[in-house]
Parts: C-alpha cells; structure tokens; sequence
C-alpha cells in the first residue's frame, strides 16, 4: 500500500470496495436464488447489462436493496412479478454533474425531473457544493417543514439530508469555489500560506465525511481567481483518499486546449484521475477544436494518465447572463459591480470590450454577436417574467428598449440565466464517438410548480440520447449508450456495485421500450417530463410504477467512509 486511505461506500451499512475489478458478485446474503422469494421478479425483457455487450433475453430477479440474481427465472417464487414484455432493463442511469442535492430537501418533487429520465443516482456540486459552509456563506438556514436546517459541514448537512429522505442517490464533491470563498470571499486575491491551509483544512474535511473529489468552475468569479498552484495544493488533498479533479474548466472555446492541459497537469500534479465536465467547443469559429480536444485527451489517455470527460446532448449551453462580462469586473465583489451598470458611460465602455475583445470566454462572440441567439430562461421576482422563455433581443421589445440596455438591465437584477447557442450536432457526434466520454444534465432537480423555466436538459438529456443519438442518428449503439450512462459513469465516480445488471449488484434498474422513449422538453417549452421510463428502481424499491411516480424515499447518500480497508 502507499499510505493512501482505502475508498469505501456506504451501502447499506456494508462496506463496498470503491477499486476497479472488485465487484460483489454473489453478495445476497439472504442466500442463494432458490433458497427465498424474490422481493420483485423482471421477466420477459432484453437484458442490457450496462458494460457495452449486445443485449441478451432473460430475468431478473431482486431481494431487499440487491440483484440476487439472473437468467431463466420464471418459475421461481416473488412477491412481486413484472413482465417486461420485451422491453429493455438496464442498470439506473447515472447522471455525471446533476448541480445542487440542497432542492431534494427544499422542493422534493423537482426528483421527478431526474427520475423519469431513468436517473437513479446524480454527482451533486461544481465549484460551489452544499459544504462547506461559514456565516458569510450560510448566514441564514433553510426553512423544510417549519424546521430551521443549518450546517457547516457535510457530516451535519448528511445527517439533515438521510433524517429527511431522498428519492435518488447522490454523490457529492467539494468545490472550490465554495472552499474559496470561505475563507478568501469573493475577491480576486490570493491565499496567504495560512490561509491556504485553512482551505485544505476544508477539502480534507470533506473528503473525510466522504466527498468523491474536489470540483471547480473556473470560469466564474471568483473561482477565476485561483492560480494552477492553489488547485493542485487543495486537489493533492483529494488524491490521499483517491479523489478524483472534476472540472469546468477555464475555457471551453478558443482556448479549450490550453483549458485541457492545466486540467490534465493539475490532475498528474496532485496524483488524482481528472473528469472534465461537460466538454465543448463554444462558438463558430472554435467549433473545428472538438476534434483536437478529444485527440489531446485520448493521447493523454494513450500515456497513462486517466482522464475521461462528459457531455449534455445540446447545441446550446447554460450560463449566467452576467458571465458575459470579463470575470476581472467582479473582482471587487458582484453586487458593488453591478451597482455601476446603472452609469451609461459603464455600459458604453463594457459594450465595447464585448463587441472588441475575444481575450476571455466571450459568450457575446460565441453566439455570432447576436442578441437573439440568447434566450433568457430564468430571472429574480422584479424582473418583468413576460421575458422568459424569449431572446434578449425579443426581451428588449416587450421591455420597451434596445436589445444592448435590456441586456446590462438584466445583468444588473442578478441572478439571470440564458442558454446561449453556441455549439453544432458535429462536436457533439465526435464526442459521443470517444470511448471516454460519459452524460450529465448539467443541471439541478427542477420542479415546474415552483420554476418558471429552465434549460431543455434538466429534463431531458438522458432520453434524448437514446432517442435522437441512438435511434434517430445511429450514432451510438443502445448497449454502447447504456454504458456511458451506467457502468462507466459508475466507475468514473468509484461506484463498485453500480453500474450493472449482474447478481450482487444495487437494485438501481430501468425498464424501457427503447422505440418509445423520448425527450419532451424543447428551448422556449423546458418544463415537460421525459416519456417512456416505465419502471425506475432504487435500491430495490419503485420510485417510477408503471408509469407512475411513487412517494417512496429510498435514495441514499453515496459517501466514503474512511480508515478501513475494503
């Protein structure tokens, strides 16, 4: 052993080695298949085990939180039997940056959004994480059932979160950002020796209540702030307990190569396998660097150094309108900034920079310096909300001004997102042909009884995949998309008994007619449901009946337990 400590889950209390190639094969420890009933019994269907092999016909047969086992199982007793008539059952879906876990205790229906994807199990955090917390950062708590829940770390924050109960699995990082401004605020400073202590002080801790990695998103203040040096002094903390940089990188448009290299050097500096996530080549004339991106991490790959990537299954990406300023004008803090844009000589020099200056991640430039490619898809309450689900140059219209004031009035409300369309189907066909690129939603749990709207992939990714990628395009084969969703994903995140229809293995399943799934959401239209996951199970229990959304909270929270071996 090199003194790292050994990774290890939590599942139902049984320790499970996060290491590749040990898998808990024959674990039931109810005893053999035909020793009792199955709890629920799968038969009928076309078996798609999630590792890539052509599907095979059989059943499936699950006790308690477990798969105990397959094959002809038809004359063995259960409770429960569901003939799957031909359909598909797979492994639950993984989704590989599904942001924020904190909406699954504030507004518990938004799990829909992600179950009926197929989803079971989402990687919670990206430069901000629901942990760790100070007074600056939380100065308040949140209110659920007339209850004040507050916390500082992800011990006390797990312990609200399994009292309440979930629906869906969830792993969670650390991200930097939130660690940055925990101790540095947000201004554009840098940590003194002390200071940078105290921030891995925080990542240890994390990882230590059982964060997978540490995470960040460098293109927003004031994670834009950190130099290569402070990432990999937070992230080699990571790497003592086989940690994993997962990261939005600094640039993922003109400068998305020099972005790869400093994901990669960081990753080789702290001794951790690198996840880039959700991997792009933002703007026309960028649009031809998918394919040395993925060349660049494939031979990154070829020497030995684990890097793997993901993607969501649009054209158009989701930002903060703001982030279409430089990041430096933040570096005095968010709100004084905005403060300024109500000065017209502000606007005027701002308007310039954007329209003239290509130096940093200009989403202005990305969408052919077109107002009408921007639409806006939510905005704080005293923002008019006749402007959602329009372009900013249609915004500027019903606002009664040009489409230059309605956009740095927008910017100075706060809190305003936009899909830009900014990417083509190509890059997303190259990436989808590289064997190490996996899905995410790229977006948190979404209620549309509370949520006006959102991006088209907090409800639809994953079905759009098999829909318009497998079965409209044939770019992937169903096996070779199930993979990237499941065991890969799986693997990626150290999920051991995840990932595979096999006997052993968690009760996280999907069954689906492959010809009838299908993603409902559109730009303009995002809050509808996606179509055709018929059953969904976590951990053995149905969250999707039949068509039908359960009340059931089995989701669990996926997290490392420390000091033991496996």
């Amino acid at each position: 052993m090199d003194g790292r400590r050994s990774r290890v889950f939590v599942v139902s209390g049984v320790g499970v080695a996060l290491s590749i190639g040990v898998v808990p094969w024959g674990c039931d420890s109810a005893g053999p298949p035909d020793a009792l009933p199955f709890d629920v019994l799968v038969t009928g269907g076309r078996i798609v085990d999630g590792a890539g092999n052509p599907w095979v016909r059989g059943d499936v047969g699950l006790r308690r939180d477990r798969i105990a086992a397959i094959g002809n199982l038809s004359d063995h007793p259960a409770a429960r039997t569901i003939n799957a008539a031909d359909r598909v059952v797979g492994p639950g879906f993984i989704d590989m940056m599904g942001q924020s876990s904190v909406v699954l205790v504030t507004d518990p229906p938004s799990a829909e959004s992600k179950l009926r994807q197929g989803i079971t199990t989402y990687l919670s955090g990206e430069g901000g994480s629901a942990a760790p917390q100070s007074d600056a950062t939380q100065p308040w708590g949140l209110i659920v059932n007339g209850e004040e829940l507050r916390w500082r770390t992800y011990a006390e924050y797990f312990a609200h979160v399994e009292r309440i109960g979930i629906p869906i699995n969830v792993v969670h990082n650390v991200g930097l950002t939130q660690v940055r401004r925990v101790v540095l605020g947000e201004g554009d400073v840098q940590p003194t020796p002390e200071q940078l202590d105290e921030m891995k002080a925080l990542v240890r801790q994390a990882m230590e209540d059982g964060a997978v990695g540490t995470s960040t998103s460098l293109i927003y203040p004031p994670a834009a702030y950190a130099t290569t040096d402070e990432l990999v002094e937070l992230t080699r903390v990571a790497g003592e307990y086989g940690g994993t940089y997962f990261t939005h990188m600094r640039n993922e448009s003109h400068s998305v190569l020099e972005a790869i290299r400093e994901a990669i050097e960081i990753g080789v500096r702290a001794g951790t396998a690198v996840h880039i996530y959700h991997l792009k080549a933002a703007g026309r004339e960028n649009w031809p660097l998918m394919a040395e991106a993925l060349a660049l991490i494939d031979s990154a790959r070829v020497a030995g150094i684990d890097v793997t990537a993901d993607i969501y299954p649009y054209i158009r990406n989701g930002i903060g309108l703001g982030s279409f300023l430089h990041p430096r004008h933040y570096s005095g803090g968010t709100a004084p900034f905005l403060e300024t844009l109500s000065d017209s000589v502000v606007r005027a020099e701002l308007r310039r920079e954007v329209e003239t200056t290509a130096e940093w991640e200009n989403w202005y430039r990305h969408v052919g310096m077109d107002w009408d490619k921007v639409l806006i898809v939510s905005a704080p309450e005293e923002v008019d909300p006749r402007v959602i689900n329009l372009s900013v140059a249609e915004a500027a219209e019903i606002l009664g001004t040009d489409a230059w004031a309605a956009f740095f009035d927008l910017v100075r409300a706060g809190g305003v997102s936009v899909n830009p369309e900014s990417m083509n189907e190509e890059q997303k066909w190259q990436a989808l042909r590289a064997e190490f690129v996996m899905i995410d939603t790229d977006a948190s749990p979404v209620n549309p009884a509370t949520t006006a709207s959102s991006h088209p992939r907090a409800f639809g990714a994953f079905p759009r995949v098999i829909a318009k990628y497998v079965r409209e395009d044939g770019i992937l084969t169903l096996e070779d998309a199930v993979r990237r969703m499941t065991s890969l994903a799986a693997r990626r995140l150290g999920l051991a008994d995840r990932g595979l229809i096999a006997p052993g293995m968690a009760a996280d399943i999907v069954i689906f007619d492959p010809g009838e799934v299908r993603d409902m959401a559109r730009f303009g239209d995002a809050m509808r449901y996606a179509e055709g996951m018929d059953y969904v199970f976590v951990n053995g229990v149905p969250v999707i009946d039949d068509g039908a959304l359960t009340e059931a909270q089995p989701g669990r929270l996926l997290r490392r337990e420390t000091g033991g071996t496996p």
